[in-house]
């Protein structure tokens, strides 16, 4: 079978791509507007290169067609803190997906736990293995609904233990596949 991808409207291409690019790491990206931190998942994320050290992840719009907050903050503040959540942490980044208007924070409304280890990017999620500190490099204009954010990762958080003296890591991170979460382990 061969689909015609012009033949095929958004929401069913969405599908059958996402069911199959898999798995697909999840961002979950923490901004920060006027005090109001916003934490929101993303699975349309990935590496594209290491010098400079850039990730690109795609955002949509809100439901009434509006800039989603996280790409909004990130437009304004120029910052994010990318968390990279695991299996303990996997209801609250689903919680995280729902809309909430800009004046409300995930972080408050689902009681997430945050810390703050650089004082000029957004704080990160306690519960994560690690995270990246990155500053707007770039967007790349498509037709459609979704804005191609480039990220340059300045900064990484990394617990002692997931990383050994030749800079393997050990990160149990989660990853889309379709609609559900998967934990990514080794086999």
């Amino acid at each position: 079978m061969i689909l015609n991808y012009e033949e095929i409207n958004d929401l069913n291409r969405y599908k059958i791509m996402s069911g199959t690019i898999v798995p697909r790491p999840i961002a979950w990206i923490v901004t920060e507007d006027n005090g109001v931190l916003n934490a929101a998942p993303f699975s349309y994320f990935i590496p594209i290169s290491t010098n400079p050290a850039l990730v690109i992840v795609a955002i949509g719009k809100k439901d009434d067609g509006s800039p989603k907050d996280s790409l909004a903050n990130i437009l304004k503040s120029k910052k994010a803190t990318i968390c990279f959540p695991n299996k303990d942490n996997y209801e609250e980044v689903q919680k995280c997906a729902t809309q909430l208007c800009k004046s409300e924070s995930e972080i408050e409304k689902y009681e997430i736990e945050v810390q703050k280890e650089l004082d000029d990017y957004p704080p990160m999620i306690s519960s994560t293995q690690t995270a990246l500190f990155c500053e707007y490099f770039d967007t790349y204009k498509i037709d459609g609904d979704t804005t191609p954010v480039i990220l340059k990762i300045n900064y990484q958080y990394i617990e002692d233990d997931r990383i050994n003296e030749r800079n393997h890591t050990k990160i149990e991170s989660l990853g889309r596949v379709g609609i559900t979460f998967k934990a990514m382990v080794e086999i």
